[in-house]
């Protein structure tokens, strides 16, 4: 499968509790890490639920 780069550039301060969770499943701790995942439903369908805290690089 095609991986693809995630990068948080926003803070996960006063995010609710599921969404410091998913940043956490995704590997994404503090602002401007970048990690790679494959592109799989299970992972897209967690960005999808913070995309306004991540970015998608390819």
């Amino acid at each position: 499968m095609a991986t693809i780069k995630i990068k948080q550039v926003k803070s996960r301060i006063k995010c609710p509790k599921v969404q410091k969770r998913t940043l956490d499943a995704l590997g994404l701790k503090k602002t401007g890490r970048v990690v790679e995942h494959e592109a799989n439903p299970a992972i897209l369908g967690m960005v999808e639920k913070v995309k306004h805290l991540v970015q998608i690089e390819n």
